[in-house]
């Protein structure tokens, strides 16, 4: 049976204009909230990205999920990396070959080849603060984006989403690239700036603020998700 969606709409103070969503048809994609990128030890630790504030987030976002979770928004966890063997990396003339920062390490240091973003082990997995709960979905993906190669978009338009909260890391990679894909498959997307962590300057977190406030979508805070929610 199709929902009311008209009863239950809510007003979320964002950026630059307050958006309006309805919990039924929104979904929070967690993007990448991983070892490799959330946690010291992990990929982007190890490349030398300062991680500063991952603490806050980590926190921010296990709040956001459950949150998410208690007001009937549709929680969708994102999972980059690939096999054990790096097949799905792609082959020899592939871009993501010649830019993963990842596998560019790897070839640096063949001590951590198998270790970083290979499925099965501590740099692939979810961090401790987070985990997959009954009715969320888990969508692995093996580029940037959340969109490709992979069936979220499906998964999205066969419960009616409408409106993305999004939130992870790294907020100027694979959170924006998603952000955009989001865009040009006309959903309504709004990034959670404090649920998000950059990789590089935090320069690079004002940009991608700029980037969605005027092209991409729109920004809020936990705080005002929270208190839209529980209104």
């Amino acid at each position: 049976m199709m929902q009311d969606s008209q009863a239950r709409r809510l007003d979320l103070p964002a950026l630059p204009q307050t958006v309006s969503l309805d919990p039924t048809t929104t979904a929070l994609i967690v993007v990448d909230m991983q070892n490799a990128y959330a946690s010291h030890g992990g990929y982007l630790d190890l490349a030398g990205f300062d991680l500063t504030g991952a603490e806050t987030v980590n926190s921010n976002v296990a709040t956001l999920t459950q949150l998410c979770r208690d007001s009937g928004v549709q929680v969708v966890f994102l999972q980059n990396g690939w096999d054990p063997d790096y097949v799905e990396a792609g082959g020899p003339t592939s871009v993501n070959q010649a830019k993963s920062n990842a596998l560019r390490l790897m070839r640096e240091r063949p001590e951590l080849k198998g270790q970083l973003l290979a499925k099965g082990g501590w740099d692939y997995a979810l961090i401790d603060a987070l985990e997959v709960k009954e009715g969320d979905i888990l969508v692995p993906k093996s580029r940037y984006s959340g969109f490709v190669n992979t069936p979220l978009d499906s998964i999205l338009r066969s419960r009616g989403i409408q409106t993305l909260l999004v939130c992870g890391v790294a907020t100027n990679v694979c959170v924006e690239t998603t952000i955009r894909d989001a865009f040009g498959l006309e959903y309504h997307p709004v990034m959670v700036e404090d649920c998000c962590l950059q990789a590089g300057p935090s320069q690079m977190q004002d940009a991608t603020i700029f980037a969605i406030r005027t092209f991409f979508g729109w920004t809020t805070t936990l705080d005002e998700v929270t208190a839209t929610l529980t209104s």
